[in-house]
């Protein structure tokens, strides 16, 4: 990955959850063991193409720490850290102000592609990523507010990354 003057911002949607109970979402979710596979079969193909951040923020719901640890353990990042700003409807600019270098993000739909969209300028809505999706964008490190200008460098599907029997 590039060097310091650039922002490469990682993104990557927590893995196949629990159903919710009576149509409601709720913080305690967690990976089924199909989800708990396939994210870490995502990773782990993330890792071995040369992805890697030097910090790893994720929401605090359950399903995400899980996918955030998947992540740890194939050494996308040293370690993680929990934020609020990346539960459901939580406000993620706050982590992008001063941002440096490459950070890695888990957390939720739809707000992970409505943060890419804003990013990039498109319309809201106009990025969706998969269950155990990732996306990586760039920008120059200098720009106080990248929204509007953050080039795409991958937007990828789970399958792209994992065996079909997986």
């Amino acid at each position: 990955m590039p060097d310091s003057s650039s922002v490469n911002l990682l993104l990557l949607r927590h893995g196949i959850a629990e159903r919710r109970v009576n149509g409601r979402d709720h913080p305690d979710r967690a990976l089924t063991d199909r989800g708990r596979l396939r994210t870490r079969a995502v990773v782990r193909e993330l890792r071995r193409l040369g992805v890697e951040a030097d910090r790893l923020i994720s929401s605090p719901y359950r399903r995400a720490m899980e996918t955030a640890e998947e992540a740890v353990q194939a050494g996308l990042a040293p370690s993680l850290q929990m934020a609020d700003a990346l539960a459901p409807g939580g406000d993620p600019w706050r982590i992008l102000r001063g941002l440096k270098g490459r950070c890695l993000l888990v957390g939720h739909e739809p707000d992970l592609g409505d943060l890419a969209s804003a990013l990039m300028g498109a319309r809201p809505g106009g990025v969706r990523l998969r269950k155990a999706g990732f996306c990586h964008l760039r920008w120059c490190a200098d720009l106080k507010d990248p929204r509007g200008m953050a080039d795409l460098q991958a937007l990828l599907r789970p399958r792209l990354l994992f065996p079909r029997s997986v």
